[in-house]
């Protein structure tokens, strides 16, 4: 998949020496960054790999489609700080920048994928595995994580990336409002609006593999 350059996301502004607030990681990212692009882009993605696969997992639904989201997203990233200038770098905000540009890549597939015949049903969308798991525990991740693959397939694009991004990957607000670059109180409006029709659906009983009728 590909994405326009002029989805490339600005860098939202930055608190001192490039630390956001609530991701005390951030700036040690930044800083290795700045020092050496390479070792600070491995950082970068050690440090956000989860995030953005997570992100992606309940955006698209599919597992395999995730994977390709985050690589294209990291993919983009790495090119993009190939070209910056040490300033800009330095002024990062690693979190909310990496997702914008994951939020415009599956926005970008959203596109690509209207253009294609449908696609085959949604599939299992568990988080990654925990070791220390029982099958118990596995069965019932599993089975939560189909019903809300499903759930959230059945929202509008963006109600759908604010509940993600509020509730599974848990950014405030304002960091949501500069992923998607809309106002606090219409990211605030698409999330309440997206969790009623979570409720509404989940309360109905409905079908996962049903798309019709959204509000």
């Amino acid at each position: 998949m590909t994405v326009t350059d002029e989805a490339l996301p600005r860098s939202p502004a930055a608190g001192p020496a490039g630390d956001p607030v609530g991701d005390p990681v951030g700036a040690e990212v930044v800083a290795a960054l700045v020092r050496d692009l390479d070792v600070g882009f491995a950082a970068l993605y050690e440090a956000y790999r989860g995030a953005v696969f997570s992100t992606a997992l309940r955006l698209c639904g599919r597992w395999a489609e995730a994977e390709d989201l985050s690589a294209e997203a990291f993919l983009r990233a790495y090119r993009a700080l190939a070209g910056y200038a040490p300033g800009r770098v330095a002024a990062l905000r690693p979190r909310p920048w990496l997702l914008t540009i994951l939020a415009n890549v599956w926005r970008n597939s959203l596109r690509s994928a209207a253009r294609r015949p449908a696609a085959a049903p949604l599939e299992d969308a568990p988080d990654p595995p925990d070791p220390g798991e029982g099958v118990e525990d596995v069965a019932a991740r599993r089975e939560t994580g189909r019903e809300l693959a499903a759930l959230l397939a059945a929202l509008p694009e963006m109600q759908r990336a604010a509940v993600v991004l509020r509730h599974v990957t848990d950014l405030p607000v304002a960091e949501i409002a500069a992923v998607l670059d809309l106002p606090e109180g219409t990211v605030k409006s698409h999330i309440s609006r997206g969790l009623a029709r979570l409720r509404e659906l989940r309360a109905a009983g409905r079908d996962p593999g049903q798309k019709g009728g959204v509000r």
